[in-house]
């Protein structure tokens, strides 16, 4: 599995995604690669990251609120999980969430600890909170999620995982199911290729490169609304917004063809919309 490959757009396949007819996995004739975020989409992780953001960004909260004795606001684990972290690196999540309170933190470097005030050093507590949880807790991938991974790859279509995480490795091994991906983009990667994050594009265009697939012939699966509108801004050709929190018109909004609550139901042959 690699996502280091060089870039090479002229290689792309030229296939523009049709609208019609949809195929057995529920996408337009002509695709030939499926690009999928990973918590939320394919493992159930998103519920572990809500959790540890809340957990990180409390007791920053409290400890601040007390220091300058005003009085403490806590971190809501679906409004501002939604709003400003899901989908995007720790480092942008983490500038996000504080901006919307009026708080202005340095970047700090890259060695920060868990103690430092700094941008860093707040993603590094809430990583090292995330994989205290993963390591407890397990992670499972969603059912209909590995089937449909499966039939894709039946099918003869290329896979991606697309993901924000740094963490990816230790999900799709615990998941049991990293021997279903192609290659993978995720926050080591971009990072090491200075691939902005999204709403922006990048992250998924650098793995279609990967792949040797142009846009328009590949689907994206995404359930943050910051990853529903990269795949809007990047030209793919189909964009499924996977709907486990009950924001169907926002991931509409945001430029989701379709929304499905579970990748299963794409396996049944359904209607354009």
């Amino acid at each position: 599995m690699s996502a280091s490959a060089p870039h090479h757009p002229e290689s792309r396949q030229r296939c523009t995604v049709g609208s019609a007819p949809h195929s057995p996995l529920g996408l337009p004739a002509g695709a030939q690669a499926c690009l999928f975020d990973l918590d939320g989409v394919l493992t159930d992780t998103a519920r572990l990251h809500a959790a540890a953001w809340k957990e990180m960004f409390d007791k920053y909260l409290k400890a601040r609120a007390e220091k300058e004795g005003q009085p403490f606001v806590a971190f809501d684990d679906v409004g501002d999980y939604d709003t400003y972290v899901d989908g995007k690196s720790r480092a942008d999540g983490t500038r996000s969430f504080l901006r919307s309170r009026g708080i202005d933190m340095p970047i700090g470097a890259s060695t920060d600890g868990v103690q430092e005030p700094t941008i860093t050093g707040l993603g590094a507590a809430k990583n090292a909170m995330l994989l205290r949880r993963i390591r407890r807790d397990g992670v499972n991938p969603y059912p209909g999620s590995g089937r449909y991974v499966r039939a894709v790859r039946s099918a003869g279509l290329r896979t991606a995982v697309v993901s924000s995480s740094a963490n990816y490795a230790e999900v799709l091994t615990a998941a049991g199911i990293a021997d279903l991906f192609d290659t993978r983009i995720d926050g080591v990667t971009a990072q090491e290729q200075q691939l902005d994050g999204k709403p922006a594009p990048e992250t998924y265009l650098a793995a279609a490169t990967v792949l040797g697939v142009d846009p328009g012939g590949a689907a994206v699966f995404e359930d943050a609304l910051s990853g529903v509108a990269a795949g809007r801004a990047g030209g793919f050709g189909f964009v499924v917004g996977v709907d486990r929190v009950g924001q169907g018109e926002e991931l509409r909004a945001h430029g989701a063809d379709r929304v499905v609550t579970d990748l299963g139901q794409l396996l049944t042959p359904v209607g354009p919309g």
